[in-house]
């Protein structure tokens, strides 16, 4: 499907950034304070960022408003600046960003890829013609899920940019890499000025939170990795104590246990005991202080946990002794 969006209500900025070798921990840290000063201006919907993977030699930052007045206030705040001068050590090489207007979720769990064009005035009737080809020979390849198209945002950006996405990274490549795809491309060969960013948000299916009937945005790698040794803990040990008759040797045994493990996670664990737990955590009211909200969330975090370790010794030590 090739939908163009026009200005609505929403807005976003897709922020790329490479970040100097070695000091990602500290960019981490740095973002998640820039992040927590987005949430507090008039507007902010919520923020998130996917660290760099295959796809993506960047970090990208997605940042959502209400409006693009209210975009633009953070875009050019006094705040905003002194955090990138803070920064800048960190940074290398300048950032991309790119400006979406309209939609309620510009980037989901699915591997998107963003791409953005300067068109010329006059050549606008055959980009969009173009466009319409490029999205009807996608929709050919397996894994297809579709295709957005955003005009320029007069006094913010230039560009028109595309967003299209597909199920995974192999059935996205097996279309980047096409015979198909390079044809198009000679088509609109005086289109060829482009940048072009994936973005792969890992582990997006065990955090997909329903909200008014639509997918929510993963959470920050951080509160990612946090939520899932939450729900791997309980998971594992369960799992180790119903196979500890069976005497598997350890090759076999974690073989057997890592497959149990992501099965369990995916249908149980993660949809029925730590979404709902941390649900409020993992998705904050952009409006809640972001100090607040993690306090409480890495509160419920240890008291589950501790929970679970009270629980296992004593099963362990006082009831049940493992043969």
């Amino acid at each position: 499907m090739n939908t163009e969006r026009h200005p609505e209500a929403t807005a976003t900025a897709i922020i790329g950034q490479k970040v100097v070798p070695g000091r990602d921990r500290e960019y981490e840290t740095w973002q998640d304070e820039v992040n927590a000063a987005a949430a507090d201006y008039p507007g902010a919907l919520g923020s998130e960022v996917t660290p760099p993977t295959a796809l993506q030699p960047d970090w990208v930052t997605v940042y959502r408003f209400d409006s693009i007045a209210h975009l633009q206030t953070w875009i050019n705040s006094a705040t905003r600046q002194r955090l990138l001068d803070a920064g800048r050590e960190l940074f290398d090489g300048p950032a991309t960003q790119q400006v979406l207007t309209g939609g309620t979720r510009p980037v989901d769990p699915l591997v998107t890829v963003v791409v953005s064009h300067r068109v010329h005035p006059d050549y606008v009737d055959d980009f969009l013609a173009w466009q319409r080809h490029i999205s009807e020979a996608e929709s050919n390849f397996e894994g297809f899920r579709g295709t957005e198209l955003f005009r320029p945002v007069e006094g913010v950006q230039d560009e028109w940019t595309t967003l299209y996405r597909f199920d995974n990274a192999e059935h996205l490549d097996a279309w980047l890499t096409s015979a198909e795809r390079q044809d198009v491309l000679a088509e609109g060969e005086k289109f060829s000025d482009y940048k072009m960013r994936t973005i792969d948000n890992s582990f997006g299916s065990w955090f997909a939170f329903d909200e008014n009937g639509k997918e929510a945005p993963p959470p920050s790698v951080t509160k990612t990795a946090i939520a899932i040794w939450v729900g791997l803990y309980p998971t594992v040990v369960l799992l180790a104590l119903a196979l500890s008759p069976l005497k598997l040797p350890l090759w076999i045994g974690l073989l057997v246990g890592n497959l149990l493990s992501s099965l369990v996670m995916s249908f149980f664990t993660m949809p029925f005991y730590v979404n709902p737990l941390l649900g409020r955590w993992l998705r904050p009211d952009p409006h809640q202080p972001a100090l607040k909200n993690n306090l409480i969330g890495l509160g419920i975090v240890a008291v589950a946990n501790l929970f679970w370790v009270l629980v296992f010794y004593v099963v362990t030590t006082k009831i049940w002794t493992l043969p």
